[in-house]
């Protein structure tokens, strides 16, 4: 699987971002301008120790990506799309883009690609999601329906001080 972000704004978020690509064991694609230095402590902070761990992709713009990346199926999550995020095929090389969190896809590039527009369902007049979990919950939906290829999928809670087993 693979993440873009077009034209991020907040460091941490990438960095949150950045996270969840390494434990889902998906790429980061980021398109320039991005509101922040790549090596800004925060995105470290927020990536915690897994940011040397991350597949990172920097691009100046969002034709060079589709120079690089030609054919890929690129699903675009908005709050204006009509297709629900749980109601498409999203297949294991799949791209799942995220715009700006001030204001997210433009509007140009989503009329391109409008079959492929993904939302996610909310209540209320709320703008949208912080764009970490809307990244966290559409990224697992695509593994969820792909298997979760390649990922641990058994856990095993230990005993805990007081001597309490959970096996």
């Amino acid at each position: 699987m693979n993440i873009i972000l077009l034209e991020p704004e907040i460091p941490e978020n990438t960095g949150n971002i950045g996270r969840t690509c390494v434990a889902a064991g998906a790429s980061l694609h980021l398109i320039r301008p991005l509101g922040f230095h790549i090596d800004e402590k925060a995105v470290r902070r927020a990536g915690l120790d897994y940011w040397h761990q991350l597949d990172l992709h920097v691009y100046d713009d969002y034709n060079d990506f589709l120079q690089k990346n030609p054919g890929a199926k690129i699903y675009m999550a908005t709050t204006k799309a009509r297709n629900i995020y749980t109601e498409v095929s999203y297949e294991p090389d799949s791209f799942i883009m995220f715009g700006r969190e001030s204001a997210g896809i433009p509007e140009e590039i989503l009329l391109q690609n409008e079959r492929n527009c993904v939302r996610i369902p909310m209540i209320g007049d709320i703008r949208s999601l912080n764009l970490a979990n809307s990244v966290a919950i559409v990224l697992y939906e695509a593994l969820r329906q792909n298997g979760f290829a390649s990922m641990k999928l058994e856990g095993k809670l230990h005993r805990h001080q007081w001597g309490e087993s959970y096996e």
